[in-house]
């Protein structure tokens, strides 16, 4: 139900899953896991895997911190879109990218669930995607010490909010890991 015309497919997106971001994250295992069994779905469904990476003054480009975490290796083709931004579309290739591969829908993992995912759900929306959070492929840091919820509510309310979301002529909403099921590329 896209806004965007002729775009029919749908693109698995990874955000930020470096070892800086998921050093501290909440459930960091149970979420890289889960972003690897979306990551073979798609794969082997055809749908695309586009991989975003963050680089800022604390995670340096090149940096350990900076690498995705070894459990994630992406493959040669997929495409790698570098921001410095928390929303993946702000000032990077993502649009192009999603357009030449004819993607009308995202469906989003990663982190930081309060920040960049946070963001590019609504970047995405705004720009006319039919846009899926992966509910439980996707986490933040405890940042409870600057008056933050727990990370799980943190969580846990994202999850609430996006699945009940609307746009015109978009959908959005949530699902999880189990129950995603991604139809073979057009």
């Amino acid at each position: 139900m896209t806004t965007l015309e002729n775009r029919p497919n749908t693109a698995l997106l990874v955000v930020d899953v470096q070892k800086g971001v998921m050093a501290e994250a909440h459930e960091a295992d149970a979420v890289v896991a889960n972003v690897g069994a979306l990551v073979e779905k798609a794969r082997r469904a055809g749908v695309p895997v586009v991989w975003v990476q963050h680089a800022d003054e604390d995670m340096p480009k090149g940096s350990d911190a900076w690498e995705y975490v070894p459990e994630l290796p992406r493959a040669g083709e997929e495409p790698l879109v570098e921001k410095a931004y928390g929303d993946s579309f702000e000032d990077t290739t993502l649009e192009p990218v999603l357009a030449g591969l004819g993607v009308g829908r995202v469906v989003v993992s990663g982190a930081q669930t309060d920040a960049c995912i946070r963001s590019t759900l609504h970047g995405a929306l705004t720009r006319g995607y039919d846009t899926t959070l992966v509910s439980d492929a996707h986490t933040t840091e405890d940042l409870t010490r600057w008056g933050a919820p727990p990370p799980a509510q943190v969580i846990a309310h994202t999850n609430l909010y996006w699945t009940h979301q609307s746009a015109p002529g978009r959908t959005a909403g949530t699902v999880t890991t189990e129950e995603l099921e991604f139809t073979t590329a057009q």
